[in-house]
C-alpha cells in the first residue's frame, strides 16, 4: 500500500517547472454550439435517442445537442468526463497517458477539482489505484458510473426539453 501511495504522489505531484493556470468559468452561459460537419439526424432517428443514450452519444448532432442542453442547464462535467475518457482510450503513446490521465483527474476526480463529477468513494479509490500504472481502462469504472448517472438523470430530461423536442418534429 505504501507503494502505491509513493507512486501515486510522483504521478499527481507537479512539476517546479509549471505555472498554476486558473480558467474562470465565463459569468454567462456559453453560446450553444453548432453541430459541427454534422447532419440534422431524421425525427425518427431522434426519435431513438428517448431510449438510449449510446445512440445519442454515437451521434455527433446528438452528442452536441446533448452537450448545449447539459450546458444550459450547467451540467456539464459530465458529458465532458465522458468525452475526456473517449479520447484517452484512443491514446497509445504510454506517456502521453500517464499526462491525459494526470490532467483527467485533476480536472474532474480529484476533491474540489474545477469540473468535479459526482462519482462515489469506492469508484473514485479505484481510479487513483488505477493511475499509479496508467492504461487505456484507467477510467473505465467511473466512466461507467457517470454514463449511468446520465442516463438515469440527464436523458430523460433532455427528452423532455425544447432542444429534443425540435429535433422530433
Amino acid at each position: 500500500a505504501k507503494e502505491i501511495k509513493t507512486k501515486l504522489g510522483t504521478l499527481l505531484q507537479k512539476p517546479d517547472s509549471t505555472v498554476d493556470l486558473i480558467i474562470p468559468y465565463p459569468e454567462q452561459p456559453e453560446k450553444p454550439e453548432k453541430p459541427a460537419k454534422a447532419q440534422k439526424p431524421s425525427s425518427e432517428e431522434a426519435w431513438q435517442w428517448r431510449n438510449s443514450l449510446e445512440k445519442l452519444l454515437q451521434n455527433p448532432y446528438g452528442l452536441t445537442s446533448f452537450q448545449n442542453f447539459l450546458r444550459s442547464e450547467f451540467s456539464e462535467e459530465n458529458i465532458e468526463f465522458w468525452i475526456a475518457c473517449e479520447e484517452y482510450k484512443k491514446i497509445k503513446l504510454p506517456g502521453k497517458m500517464a499526462e491525459k490521465a494526470k490532467k483527467i483527474y485533476e480536472e474532474f476526480i480529484q476533491s474540489d477539482a474545477p469540473k468535479e463529477v459526482n462519482i462515489d468513494h469506492f469508484t473514485k479509490s479505484v481510479t487513483m489505484k488505477n493511475l499509479v500504472e496508467p492504461s487505456v481502462s484507467t477510467f473505465d469504472l467511473a466512466q461507467e458510473r457517470i454514463f449511468t448517472l446520465m442516463e438515469k438523470d440527464s436523458l430523460p430530461r433532455f427528452v423532455r426539453s425544447n432542444i429534443y423536442l425540435e429535433l422530433v418534429k
